[in-house]
């Protein structure tokens, strides 16, 4: 099947399928399952990407609540849109994949791995997990994956963990000062550890990603992070001639993407006229293309580029208001307050004065303030 949308109609949709026209989710748990993946990165500038996801979409969050509301027990990290935080619905799908999937260099560690060690790691996680990389016996170093400028972990023991998570043996189920925790999914994931996976990868993995996409380019690109031989073979189309995808054209662009069937006819709630910070790597931003054609806003992560050849800064938010990209900033967290480096309105654009210092205010009390989560979850270890 396929539909043919105007650029109006195609960001109403955008900004409704993802979750960013009011708060409809009372916590992360309900968030993740909606969203299918939260994309992580170490960045803290204001934030990391999840928790940035996670404050423009639910009330009441503090800092680092987006991994405190859903590990152990409700979540696992795997690949997906590159590393993400995937629902724990999602593990049979990885546990089942990871049998034959070489991710992550998954060869290059196996190769300058001592024998011996993946198995005496494993066996000390599942005999004395949860754990941190330090917490566990030391092996002695490796040499180190060094690719882009990315360096890894010299020590065998962080090394073979990497293998293990990559094989979904182990999972990280928590993330405390000391660093990731790791267990075995038997402890960690206890109601789907060994519940049966999807026939087919493939085919369910691709729902789920145009699901989180909503409009998913069929060019190659980033937003197809693991699903590489997906997107070059034919199942896209089948699952059109399925009925369980939609082929969408955007009026002025050339590009065909892939929608979830039956679109059209969902229903979102109506704007509740917040202006929301978006983090970078937020779902909506996925296609710069397409953010450039239905909202007009030409948006660049300039993080990994040279001071010189940046034309808006280091870790730039856009900002989402009734339904348009009206504007974005820079800033960084001083004495508990959200300080706005530098500010810049979108040209021809409304922008709204209060609704920005608005925003700016629930996003610096969401980054100092313990929330009514954090305070439960103190309050139950005590007990």
């Amino acid at each position: 099947m396929s539909s043919r949308l105007t650029p109006e109609r195609a960001r109403d949709f955008l900004v409704g399928q993802a979750g960013l026209r009011a708060v409809t989710h009372a916590d992360v748990r309900g968030l993740l399952a909606a969203r299918r993946c939260i994309q992580l990165d170490p960045l803290d500038r204001i934030g990391t990407n999840a928790d940035l996801v996670a404050f423009a979409r639910v009330d009441g969050l503090a800092k680092g609540d987006v991994f405190r509301d859903v590990l152990p027990g409700h979540a696992f990290e795997h690949f997906a849109k590159e590393r993400c935080l995937l629902p724990a619905s999602a593990f049979p799908a990885y546990r089942a994949r990871a049998v034959e999937a070489p991710w992550w260099r998954l060869g290059e560690r196996l190769r300058r791995l001592p024998e011996g060690v993946i198995e005496a790691v494993l066996d000390e996680v599942r005999a004395r997990g949860p754990v941190t990389a330090a917490d566990l016996t030391d092996h002695g170093a490796v040499e180190a994956l060094d690719w882009s400028g990315w360096k890894g972990t010299g020590k065998a023991t962080s090394m073979a963990l990497e293998v293990l998570w990559t094989r979904c043996q182990v999972v990280i189920c928590g993330r405390t000062a000391a660093g990731k925790q790791y267990d075995v999914p038997a402890r960690a994931l206890p109601a789907v550890a060994t519940a049966d996976p999807p026939a087919d990868f493939a085919r369910w993995a691709l729902v789920e990603r145009v699901e989180a996409a909503g409009l998913l380019p069929r060019a190659a690109g980033p937003w197809w992070s693991m699903l590489t031989e997906v997107q070059q073979g034919d199942l896209p189309e089948r699952l059109v001639a399925e009925g369980l995808l939609e082929r969408v054209e955007i009026e002025g662009a050339r590009r065909p993407y892939l929608a979830p069937a039956g679109f059209r006819d969902r229903e979102f709630p109506s704007d509740d006229g917040r202006m929301r910070i978006l983090g970078p790597l937020d779902p909506l931003l996925w296609c710069r293309t397409l953010v450039r054609h239905v909202f007009g806003f030409d948006y660049v992560w300039e993080v990994y580029k040279p001071a010189a050849e940046r034309r808006w800064g280091w870790y730039v938010c856009p900002l989402l208001h009734e339904g348009r990209l009206v504007g974005r900033f820079e800033g960084h967290v001083e004495s508990g307050e959200v300080v706005v480096d530098r500010l810049w309105r979108e040209e021809g654009a409304a922008f709204d004065e209060r609704a920005f210092a608005a925003a700016v205010e629930r996003h610096a009390t969401a980054l100092a303030g313990r929330s009514l989560l954090s305070r439960r979850l103190a309050e139950r270890e005590r007990t």
